[in-house]
């Protein structure tokens, strides 16, 4: 995943930044080279949100998973693809950067909206 990152290696500072999806782990969601659109602050990270994260046993590494539950003041993730593992069950508890609110490329798609009101990504 290729974030704007400062310079610095410092997280993103503006309220709105892009993800490139690199790799397996979130189809059939999402899919490698996709394109999303990543708030941070806004409403609180709820259980089944997209997000974009960082593993506190794996500095360095941006994941963008599913957030599962609410551990240790972080998030345990899961990705939706249940044959690749490189989740909370590898790296254990991570730290959220934002939420994935739109994938814009390829596919145009919300994410997270109420339902009738668009698409809706649910839990597994």
């Amino acid at each position: 995943m290729s974030p704007d990152i400062a310079a610095d290696g410092s997280r993103p500072r503006a309220p709105l930044f892009a993800v490139l999806v690199v790799g397996p782990s979130m189809v059939p969601t999402l899919r490698h080279g996709d394109a999303v659109l990543v708030r941070r602050g806004g409403r609180a990270v709820r259980a089944g949100d997209l997000v974009v994260a960082e593993f506190r046993g794996r500095p360095g590494l941006l994941v963008v998973k599913r957030a599962e539950r609410a551990v240790d003041g972080g998030w345990w993730l899961r990705g939706d693809n249940s044959f690749v593992t490189d989740d909370s069950r590898a790296y254990g508890v991570a730290d959220v950067w934002g939420r994935v609110v739109l994938r814009y490329w390829p596919r145009p798609r919300w994410f997270g909206r109420r339902a009738g009101r668009g698409d809706r990504v649910t839990n597994r």
